[in-house]
């Protein structure tokens, strides 16, 4: 394997001009040697398009159409892309300082690399939510904005399915896992995700359409998935609620002493 193989980067936009600079520079500010970066913009109205051209000369490949959804604008970008393994991160994210350098000291054994995310609150740092792919059969657990995916495990395996509109992320993982690619962890910060809200039916489609992904893979333990179901809701829905009513802390305590996945606060 060459030394330093080509890592292909997809950032999808839509009206992203409050944060996507910050995004672009975190790519193009890396100090691995053999990066290249497509932006897949799904025909933005404010000031997106013109935060591409300033830095056009640092892009491989950008197009601005409106797209069919968050797959459509994923799976465009990776037909774009050349190189050996593929991180995707959105316009609202960015990565942190040689995070590239970092997951590429495993890409000689590994197909699919990950690592930890500080989670932000606005301007605020919030906690670092850490990855475990051991835990893709029950739940998201694997922190998708710090994925590198080998590109050929796309080619084998397909990419995004469309008919998913929130959890598609989640369906190409547990795919892969199932089909008993090799998952590697790294121990450290390789993107932060600002951290402001998701709307109830958002987070409400994405619970089902994770139940929905278990039961088509994992068909024998539908009573489980749905049990798992449940108690996810009640797990997102009730620090919504603390958080409404001014309790926070007991959302903090939870979350670094009995989440699923280690959350650090420090």
């Amino acid at each position: 394997m060459n030394k330093s193989p080509l890592i292909s980067i997809v950032t999808i936009v839509y009206n992203g001009d409050k944060h996507l600079e910050q995004t672009i520079l975190s790519v193009t500010s890396q100090s691995y040697p053999n990066v290249e970066y497509i932006i897949i913009d799904g025909g933005s109205t404010d000031k997106t398009v013109e935060i591409i051209k300033k830095h056009e000369s640092r892009i491989k490949y950008w197009i601005s159409e409106k797209d069919k959804g968050v797959s459509d604008a994923f799976n465009k970008g990776l037909s774009q892309a050349t190189g050996e393994f593929v991180g995707i991160i959105n316009a609202d994210d960015w990565y942190a300082p040689d995070a590239f350098s970092a997951v590429s000291r495993f890409f000689a054994d590994s197909d699919v690399i990950y690592g930890d995310m500080q989670m932000w609150k606005g301007d605020k740092k919030e906690y670092v939510v850490q990855g475990n792919h051991n835990l893709l059969e029950s739940e998201m657990s694997v922190n998708h904005p710090t994925v590198f995916v080998r590109k050929s495990c796309y080619e084998n395996e397909g990419a995004f399915n469309p008919i998913f509109k929130c959890a598609m992320d989640y369906e190409l993982l547990l795919r892969l896992k199932l089909r008993n690619y090799r998952f590697r962890h790294v121990s450290q910060v390789i993107a932060h995700m600002r951290w402001d809200g998701v709307s109830d039916s958002k987070w409400l489609l994405g619970c089902k359409e994770t139940l929905d992904i278990k039961n088509k893979y994992i068909p024998g333990r539908k009573t489980r998935h749905l049990i798992y179901y449940y108690n996810h809701i009640l797990a997102i829905g009730l620090p919504k609620f603390f958080k409404s009513v001014g309790l926070n802390f007991i959302v903090k305590f939870y979350r670094s002493n009995f989440s699923t996945l280690k959350k650090d606060f420090s």
